[in-house]
């Protein structure tokens, strides 16, 4: 296939004089119209007419919009998992079950929204004779707020970019989006969009519904999230990224909201009979969820909390052998790459650490790495916690519980927090358990956090900096309520009613 490098804006595909390359793993770069703040803003103009429109229309058109990019995803699956590995170095089965992940979470939302219970729609009636005063009649439903902007992430090309959560909960919820492509992938961003534009054209939706901007500087990021007819940012990152847009978010003339989820280094507390009965095995498992990926998910287990003793080692030596057994893996991005060995070279000139297994990555390849530390040091050295993005991984030893519930406390907000436990250590847990909650958005048992479902009860998201709202998730469909906002209608009759509020 043949890639222009477009950036598509309100249906038609648009170029620049200005052009960046892609850095793909493998074929030759595509040359990639670099987008500008002229471009976000005809794009957001865009967005806000079709708002006019999209956003009042009704639920059975949004879902059959869903419906129809996901079917059109489908239909180019063999090109986007070709495009799609050569610009990541993603296996083929990765983007192929990515590839399922995003249609299916996209024909969930729809599924969603016809139910409507994520409307939260509410009636109090009037009570005219009430003393000593009356009430009005009350009617409460969600709304959606607007042109929403979408920054595609490097680490899922497909699952959390172009038509991935955030833009199918933004569209799902009635919103207009335009999306930042991410220049790791410009390629893959390219088919998704077309895929999108096709499902506009089948359903007769407005063509400013959706428009993609690929990247090439920080102007066309600092412009989106400026833009005054944005009404909210969806973005997974880095935390210095993603915390230098919140703030472009806050400083605005109209603070708007920015949904950022920024990455943890997601901590798993390995209990004492757990330890005991199956240290060694939970270790050898551990490596496997750490290099999971080369190491390049959000929810990455990159600290093991174990208490000290052999059985302790049993574990560390476990995870070490399988760590050292595990062959260099094909990281996305150069940059990523280069991160990854400027975050172990951190952990190198550090006395508080000690190397279990250390090994040098070159080029755009990494190894993993394995250190260890006591909880004493670790609490003393903020940078310790820093998310280290690829297979490297902390064990932080502890003298008992007590200690594990200190250094518990000691963490900052993550995405997710494990527990391995046995039957005899529910007190151990149950100790532990009112600590973690506060730390993470999801609390896990017995299992490993690399994979997330796509479901109604899931939670991605959590205390700063883990993510900019700890009251949202980017997962699940509770991700549609972070585009929406309560409007409360009083005495308006029922003919000015929203549809969906008729009849309530």
């Amino acid at each position: 296939m043949t890639f222009h490098g477009k950036h598509l804006i309100a249906g038609e595909w648009t170029g620049t004089e200005a052009t960046f390359a892609s850095t793909p793993v493998t074929g030759e770069p595509i040359t990639v119209s670099a987008g500008d703040a002229t471009l976000v803003d005809k794009a957001v103009q865009a967005a806000e007419e079709a708002f006019w429109s999209y956003g009042y229309s009704s639920r059975e058109e949004r879902a059959a919009f869903l419906n129809a990019i996901a079917d059109e995803i489908e239909a180019r699956a063999e090109t986007i998992t070709a495009i799609g590995t050569a610009e990541t170095g993603l296996p083929e089965g990765r983007l192929q079950g990515e590839r399922g992940r995003t249609t299916g979470q996209i024909r969930m939302f729809a599924d969603h929204i016809l139910k409507g219970d994520y409307l939260d729609r509410r009636h109090d009636e009037a009570l005219p004779d009430r003393a000593p005063l009356p009430r009005p009649d009350l009617r409460m439903i969600e709304r959606p707020i607007g042109p929403v902007a979408v920054f595609g992430a490097s680490n899922f090309p497909l699952a959390f970019s172009t038509a991935g959560g955030d833009t199918a909960a933004a569209l799902a919820a009635g919103c207009p989006v335009v999306v930042k492509g991410h220049e790791a992938h410009p390629g893959t961003a390219e088919i998704i969009a077309e895929a999108i534009k096709a499902a506009v054209e089948k359903t007769g939706t407005h063509p400013s519904v959706f428009s993609m901007i690929h990247g090439g500087s920080h102007e066309v990021g600092g412009a989106l999230v400026q833009h005054p007819l944005i009404k909210a940012v969806g973005f997974t990152g880095s935390l210095r990224g993603g915390k230098a847009l919140f703030d472009l978010c806050a400083q605005r003339p109209e603070p708007i909201p920015f949904f950022g989820e920024l990455g943890s280094v997601n901590p798993m507390f390995v209990l004492p009979e757990a330890t005991a009965a199956r240290g060694a095995a939970i270790g050898e498992a551990w490596a496997g969820s750490l290099t999971m990926g080369a190491g390049q998910f959000c929810t990455n287990p990159g600290i093991a909390v174990v208490g000290k003793g052999p059985e302790g080692d049993a574990f560390v030596a476990a995870a070490k052998d399988a760590l050292a057994g595990t062959g260099a893996q094909v990281m996305l991005t150069d940059g990523i790459a280069s991160a990854y060995r400027a975050g172990k070279d951190r952990f190198d000139g550090r006395n508080a650490v000690t190397p279990v297994l250390t090994t040098d990555s070159d080029g755009r390849e990494a190894t993993p790495n394995l250190y260890e530390t006591d909880a004493s040091a670790y609490l003393q050295d903020h940078a310790l916690g820093e998310e280290v993005f690829g297979p490297l991984g902390l064990v932080v030893r502890v003298d008992n519980l007590d200690e594990m519930v200190t250094l518990a406390k000691g963490f900052e907000g993550q995405l997710t927090a494990t527990l391995h436990m046995d039957d005899g250590d529910a007190d151990a847990a149950r100790a532990l358990l009112p600590v973690l909650e506060r730390k993470a958005g999801r609390v896990l048992a017995n299992g490993f956090p690399t994979g997330v479902e796509v479901c109604d009860s899931m939670v991605h998201g959590g205390p700063f900096p883990a993510s900019t709202n700890f009251g949202a998730t980017s997962v699940g469909t509770l991700a549609i309520r972070r585009f929406l906002r309560p409007v409360c209608y009083q005495n308006l009759p029922e003919a000015l009613l929203p549809a969906d509020l008729q009849g309530i």
